[in-house]
């Protein structure tokens, strides 16, 4: 019997054992330090924080459609059609490298955009791989993942805008957060607007910002999902995410909760806390 698989990049910071037990397939992302090249899957979170204090700061980049290909191959050929979320096309060109992969093969796999990143993804994923398992088809899937995508809310807490800089896959936004950092002493709170990252906040202190993501969170319940991200800060993480639970009367155990994994927290840097909702319908 036909079948959907799931397909996402690595920007989705699912555990590979979550992923695995729902089927779904990570194509890792590319991370380089220096003349040396890794995929997502080759450094562990504790190396890659080790050579981040090093004199070369890492670049990223997308999967070569390449990649994609190789695994959207054997998927057809085993008689399965194929949904590929991947991380933002507004700030990565894996939208891109996945959409070239899947035009050889028809209708047969489709790219998607989530517009956003991280266990936002993660989610989309989930969701999709859930509903294919239930025998939903790609034209079922589409409009469920179109739907958590408009619904879908990120907030980002920075420690620092130094590594955002530094990796540059936010220029557009630079000049604003310049212009605000030199003038206060804040943290930047970051939000995701069609896929693209915008300032949302100025919060004079990261105890300020955590209010702040608080607000923005329960002012969009009741809840789908809540997800909690942090870069290196898991007490600060699952505090937050036990605060969320207490407020909302969501099970807490039910909360997506993670750590950024290495390309992500190439831009990132230490000491982030993110948040995201997905509304109700």
């Amino acid at each position: 019997m036909q079948t959907v698989k799931i397909v996402t990049d690595s920007g989705c910071d699912l555990d590979s054992t979550v992923a695995a037990a729902h089927g779904i397939t990570i194509v890792p992302l590319v991370l380089n330090f220096g003349k040396q090249t890794y995929t997502d899957d080759q450094i562990t979170r504790e190396e890659f924080w080790s050579r981040m204090g090093g004199p070369e700061h890492p670049q990223t980049s997308q999967p070569s459609s390449g990649a994609f290909y190789s695994v959207f191959k054997p998927l057809v050929e085993a008689g399965h059609k194929v949904v590929c979320l991947t991380l933002t096309s507004k700030h990565s060109g894996t939208y891109n490298s996945a959409w070239a992969a899947a035009q050889e093969f028809g209708g047969d796999v489709v790219a998607f955009d989530s517009q956003t990143l991280s266990l936002g993804l993660g989610y989309m994923a989930l969701r999709a791989a859930q509903a294919a398992g239930e025998g939903a088809e790609i034209s079922d899937i589409i409009p469920l993942l179109e739907s958590i995508r408009e619904r879908l809310k990120l907030f980002i807490l920075l420690d620092t805008i130094e590594n955002l800089r530094r990796g540059g896959r936010a220029n557009a936004l630079m000049p604003v957060l310049d212009q605000v950092m030199r003038a206060l002493q804040i943290k930047p709170m970051l939000t995701m607007v069609e896929g693209e990252l915008k300032l949302f906040g100025t919060p004079r202190s990261f105890d300020k910002g955590v209010q702040r993501l608080r607000e923005a969170i329960l002012t969009r319940t009741p809840a789908e999902m809540l997800i909690v991200v942090h870069t290196r800060i898991p007490e600060v993480a699952t505090s937050f995410a036990h605060d969320l639970a207490q407020a909302t009367g969501f099970h807490e155990g039910s909360i997506l909760i993670g750590e950024a994994g290495p390309v992500l927290a190439t831009h990132a840097g230490a000491g982030v806390l993110a948040a995201a909702v997905v509304p109700q319908e």
